[in-house]
């Protein structure tokens, strides 16, 4: 699985495909064909610990080890899912640096639904970090959450204008989410900058959305398809770009450039450089699309077929135009999400675009279907309420308040906060 694409890779990304032994495993970077991988960065403080000797077994007889470079990164490949024990070699330790108090040692580890499996151990002496106030807290899940809203938003709000004009229901956009961060992946793998792997991969993100309406659903529009039918079709779609994409990049989770990134700190406040700069670029992008509807012809014409596609084709404006506009603009927007999701999880896989899908829903639901600042208010409404929730309740739990609330809307107001009532249904 992943082999042809880890074939299209160029030479320098294509090495050291061969298999790992079981005596020692040496820190590098997994290849297409190590597809389990047990990981860690061993710190004191801001400081790497270089050199200490990690060790993973398993009850069937299996043991790998490896050794922490220079920045105290260390990776273990494994043959295959399981649960394995995971221990730090103390001696191997400075001894200026030894293991916390009461940190665990062994650790063992369970793999689920991922890929790769993260540990770390704290050690020195004051690895305790101080107990941030509630406030604190909240001001940082705040941030977090406007990050991961607008981040939200800009893959609802291409949903949203592909609703209003169309009246389908998409459930391959979250497809175009993935396409979006794997592309930008391949790209940088052939040795793109990461400015241009990021620009071209929107662009093929928009390209792939021409096709789209081109191929299929223009065709479907013209035989005069049931929205019913349509529907299906994209799960269809979804289920086959998303296999497409295992079949080519394989089931494991891989980094972007730069996916790991210091933590800044604002008035007392923690946020890691990739948030704030996701929020950022999220922010400036809506801006700009909330202006492309308001300011320019082409989103009087597309606020003109969202309201009444009859009325607007007897005025003079071509509607498959301006549904073909749609495609490329809301599919270049779930690529450009889709890269950011990627920085804010971090990491790429084959179906990050269906982990986000029912979010995305969620926001478009709660904001009113068809509206595009609709999808915009309840995209950040969501994000808000998934990340300040993790103050409260597990991580694993955080997205089903968000969908909860997508059901109380159902109930309560199916047209949605800013939906007009003769939309629904």
């Amino acid at each position: 699985m992943g082999v042809l694409f880890a074939s299209l890779l160029p030479p320098s990304a294509a090495v050291a495909m061969g298999p790992p032994t079981t005596a020692q495993v040496q820190v590098q970077t997994p290849t297409k064909s190590q597809e389990f991988t047990i990981r860690g960065t061993l710190r004191d403080g801001k400081e790497p610990v270089a050199g200490v000797r990690i060790t993973a077994t398993s009850s069937n007889g299996f043991s790998a080890e490896a050794v922490t470079d220079k920045d105290g990164r260390w990776v273990i490949v494994v043959p295959e899912k399981g649960t394995y024990e995971v221990l730090l070699d103390v001696s191997t330790l400075p001894p200026d640096k030894p293991l916390a108090s009461g940190e665990p040692n062994p650790r063992i580890v369970e793999f689920g639904t991922s890929s790769n499996m993260g540990v770390i151990f704290k050690v020195g002496e004051n690895v305790a970090p101080p107990v941030a106030s509630f406030g604190t807290i909240l001001a940082e899940r705040i941030v977090a959450g406007l990050s991961f809203g607008l981040l939200l938003a800009l893959t609802a709000v291409g949903l949203s204008l592909v609703f209003g004009t169309t009246g389908l229901t998409n459930f391959a956009h979250g497809e175009m989410v993935t396409f979006g961060a794997v592309a930008a992946f391949g790209l940088s793998a052939w040795g793109f900058p990461l400015w241009a792997a990021l620009t071209v991969a929107v662009l093929l993100g928009g390209a792939a959305g021409w096709i789209q309406d081109w191929g299929l659903w223009k065709p479907l529009r013209r035989r005069g398809s049931a929205l019913v039918p349509m529907m299906i079709v994209s799960i269809g779609l979804a289920l086959a770009m998303r296999y497409t994409i295992l079949f080519f990049f394989g089931g494991t989770t891989e980094q972007l450039p730069g996916a790991q990134s210091p933590l800044l700190k604002f008035a007392g406040i923690a946020i890691s450089r990739n948030t704030l700069i996701s929020l950022v670029v999220s922010l400036v992008v809506i801006v700009a699309v909330a202006l492309l509807l308001l300011k320019t012809r082409f989103g009087k014409a597309t606020r003109a077929v969202a309201d009444n596609p009859a009325l607007a084709a007897a005025s003079g404006i071509d509607v498959d135009r301006v549904i073909r506009m749609v495609w490329v603009v809301g599919s270049m927007l779930a690529a450009l999400g889709g890269i950011l999701w990627a920085y804010y999880r971090p990491g790429v896989t084959f179906n990050m675009g269906q982990q986000i899908l029912l979010l995305i829903f969620a926001g478009v639901t709660l904001g009113g279907l068809g509206t595009v600042f609709g999808a915009l208010i309840g995209s950040v409404l969501v994000g808000l309420m998934v990340e300040i929730s993790t103050i409260w309740l597990e991580a694993d739990l955080k997205y089903v308040g968000a969908l909860a609330i997508m059901i109380l809307v159902l109930l309560i107001r199916p047209q949605g906060i800013l939906g007009r009532r003769e939309r629904v249904g």
